[in-house]
């Protein structure tokens, strides 16, 4: 059958280009011929709305373009489940036969890049094989995270038996597009101290929830504040890309957030919620109403005891100048990473090849034994000690010194001191949620805010997401749970959105996790809290392997090295609501994984 382990067969493309010339045909059909479908506008009255008649309009490309048309291939060189990434002079494009109809669309993912001929096709949708974002393959819609955008598609129609694709030039180049989205029409002045919706928190679930709003065809003020001195960034890759700056890493850009009517507040922390007068106050003494209000504040890292955190040289990374920082003060000096968090092994790694020396502390005997497991955190930990990282496990920091207000030395409580020129902390983190304590909105014994499948609190009009949040999850049979990752956060974001809106919605995604050490990527897809075993299929020498996280009897997670697509083939399964049983990935013959979503 075909699939995404399948070899597809040799296929010889002969291509013929056609350049139509400026046409004024527009370029929004969907491969079928139909209309690429959008959201649903019907009017709440809740928030301000957008009519039918005053949605923006369904394409992208309204104006005159150029476009290209090429012959493919004979309709016969595609088996059903196949794809080809093709060349269409202008620029490539991936061309799918399911089902025995054929569709086309952007064949790069709009996230970081990923290929997506090798992800996972099933059902009407391609999975990312990298992080595992969904896009429809015939409308391009984006239907579940992480990232922003939608994909760009192309049209498709067969002749004399020869497949054709006819494709907007602009389209090709760009690979993606985002969601029509609706504009404010409320007369507001922008000090004015109110706003429709006000969203805390500038992360993934903040953006995600006021660009929802817009898509959804809300038309009211929309507020985003943030205490971070830039608009919405990838805080992921803070730790990854050291001299990332902040231009370099932001998710949306300051003209396309004003032309959507998304303000941005930077250095502005709320310091108090009043859910009677719905109001927020800032540290600056402005205080602000609201009619929703959306909080995701994320985490802030744990409290440490230990004596010296003030001094310059010593980091929590939490933003790009502190990247930057970290980056400048390692190079060719001795750097100091305390905590095994995937933070603070993601910045030891990317230190490596800048410092003299690279040192980690850790309180448990092997990096990511709670996360991965045993034999899996011995493999990485090797691979940290073949790129010259030295550890110090079952140890903690005892006191940091320094001269002149600068770190020189940590010392630990087994006695052994290090040279220390910059130090990252890297010891975890616990939700940003001390501002809510004396607003009733309801917080559990860790400060986390209890939410409901529609990301409510216990007050009205208060939403919650991201980090920050305890929510139930169906996997679980709706027990409350905490998952910190990037694509979870988008999820939430969308969620609350709806929810204000009026429509009903709830998490409905496989949780998706990746961090990546020495250009190689770990992937995680599941929820493997309190998992009893875990078996390994390939080579953990090697780092080419698949981990498979079990409870009982069920596989309830899945992580690997170099083995996609196997992370998002696992991801697409437990996402249909099927079971992976335990005896199906002990035998040591994973081959089943080929075709079990899509059957």
């Amino acid at each position: 059958m075909g699939g995404c382990f399948s070899k597809p067969k040799p296929v010889e493309v002969k291509v013929e280009l056609s350049l139509l010339e400026k046409e004024r045909e527009v370029d929004g059909l969907s491969p079928n011929g139909k209309a690429s479908p959008l959201g649903d506008r019907r009017p709440n009255g809740a928030l301000g709305h957008c009519s039918e008649e005053e949605a923006p309009p369904p394409c992208l490309y309204s104006k005159p373009r150029d476009y290209v048309e090429a012959t493919i291939c004979h309709v016969k060189d595609l088996e059903n489940g196949q794809m080809r990434e093709v060349d269409l002079g202008s620029g490539r494009a991936l061309l799918i036969k399911e089902h025995g109809e054929f569709s086309a669309i952007a064949h790069k993912c709009p996230h970081y890049g990923a290929p997506l001929v090798k992800g996972v096709l099933s059902k009407g949708h391609i999975r990312c094989p990298w992080h595992g974002a969904c896009f429809n393959i015939a409308s391009g819609e984006l239907e579940d995270f992480p990232g922003l955008d939608s994909l760009a598609t192309f049209q498709v129609r067969v002749e004399k038996d020869k497949v054709i694709i006819r494709a907007n030039k602009q389209a090709l180049q760009a690979q993606k597009r985002s969601k029509p989205m609706s504009r404010c029409s409320a007369v507001i002045n922008s000090n004015t101290g109110f706003s429709h919706v006000l969203i805390i928190g500038s992360g993934p679930a903040g953006l995600v929830c006021a660009e929802t709003l817009r898509q959804e065809g809300f038309t009211d003020r929309i507020v985003m504040c943030t205490a971070d001195r830039h608009p919405p960034y990838d805080r992921p890759k803070l730790s990854k890309s050291l001299e990332s700056t902040a231009e370099q890493l932001r998710l949306r850009s300051p003209e396309f957030l004003q032309d959507h009517d998304i303000e941005v507040l930077t250095e502005k922390e709320v310091v108090a919620v009043d859910v009677k007068l719905r109001a927020v106050t800032f540290a600056d003494g402005l205080r602000m109403e609201y009619r929703k209000l959306f909080i995701a504040t994320g985490s802030k890292p744990r409290p440490m005891s230990f004596q010296g955190l003030d001094m310059a040289n010593v980091f929590h990374l939490g933003t790009p100048a502190d990247a930057n920082s970290i980056a400048r003060l390692a190079n060719n000096r001795n750097a100091v990473v305390v905590g095994t968090s995937f933070i603070g092994m993601e910045v030891a790694a990317a230190l490596t090849d800048k410092a003299h020396s690279v040192s980690i502390i850790g309180i448990e005997s092997i990096p990511f034994k709670k996360a991965l497991g045993e034999k899996v955190g011995k493999a990485i930990m090797k691979l940290f000690e073949a790129n010259r990282v030295k550890f110090y496990m079952l140890n903690e920091v005892s006191e940091m010194k320094g001269q002149h207000g600068e770190l020189r030395e940590v010392v630990l409580k087994s006695g052994k001191v290090l040279r220390a020129d910059v130090c990252v902390i890297g010891t975890g983190s616990v939700p940003a949620s001390g501002f809510l304590k004396q607003s009733g909105i309801h917080m559990d014994s860790k400060g986390f805010i209890t939410v409901n499948k529609a990301m409510q609190t216990n007050m009205e009009g208060v939403y919650a997401g991201g980090d920050v949040v305890v929510f139930p999850f169906p996997q679980r049979n709706n027990k409350k749970v905490n998952i910190p990752h990037w694509q979870m956060a988008h999820v939430h974001g969308r969620v609350a959105a709806l929810s204000m809106m009026g429509k009903p919605a709830e998490v409905k995604t496989v949780p998706y996790f990746w961090s990546a050490m020495f250009g190689k990527s770990i992937r995680f897809a599941g929820y493997g809290e309190g998992f009893d075993d875990v078996i390994i299929q390939g080579d953990l020498e090697e780092l080419k392997f698949v981990a498979f996280y079990t409870r009982g009897e069920e596989v309830v997670a899945v992580a690997s090295m170099n083995y996609d697509p196997i992370v998002s083939r696992v991801a697409e399964i437990l996402g249909s609501g099927k079971m992976i049983r335990k005896r199906d990935v002990e035998t040591g013959d994973i081959s089943w994984l080929n075709d079990k979503s899509s059957q």
